[in-house]
């Protein structure tokens, strides 16, 4: 998947400057897609040369000026397309797994520190993706927001977002039982 889609996907919410949508990113799709503010605001001039959005400038008196981006016809059209077109397979490319693959040959307590590390990192983004559910179902029960919300995409996405950081959280504990099982049988601290 190209970053263009990616963005034209986030400009569905409206318009928005580089800034917004590098926070936007940060907030709403980082669950599945990173992108750095340098590679959007890249995108985003070849995306405006390519007619796909168009941008409009925002005079600021203390700040200085921005630019904000809005879908064109043509990138509508565009993301109706990349959504009608199968997706590619996804693939898993994950350091930490090579790193758990030949602990049995390396340094298994800096392996387990990464390991707790990631199992910090995922309960932090599970708890600000549950934050942000709560934030969407705005007091309402999962099918009163689906019934009535005008776009449901952002919320499917947040549910595979905490999906995924769950499982990343139930093999991290996992994974540290069984090093520190093995550790101790081994008579090492």
């Amino acid at each position: 998947m190209a970053l263009r889609n990616a963005v034209l996907a986030a400009l569905l919410e409206g318009e928005a400057s580089g800034y917004d949508l590098a926070k936007g990113f940060d907030a709403s799709v980082a669950n599945f897609w990173m992108a750095t503010p340098q590679q959007l605001y890249r995108e985003l001039e070849r995306m405006e040369s390519e007619g796909l959005v168009r941008a409009r400038l925002v005079q600021q008196e203390r700040r200085p000026n921005k630019r904000l981006f809005s879908l064109t016809d043509a990138g509508f059209a565009a993301l109706r397309s990349f959504t009608a077109e199968p997706p590619r397979p996804s693939a898993i490319r994950d350091e930490l797994l090579v790193q758990v693959q030949a602990v049995d040959a390396g340094d298994t307590a800096a392996v387990r520190d990464a390991v707790a590390e990631r199992l910090e990192r995922a309960r932090a983004k599970a708890a600000r993706y549950e934050r942000l559910r709560e934030r969407l179902l705005d007091g309402r029960t999962e099918d009163e927001y689906l019934a009535c919300s005008a776009r449901v995409g952002p919320y499917l996405t947040l549910m595979r977002g905490l999906s995924f950081e769950e499982e990343n959280i139930r093999w991290a504990r996992r994974t540290l039982v069984v090093l520190d099982r093995r550790a101790a049988a081994a008579g090492q601290p």
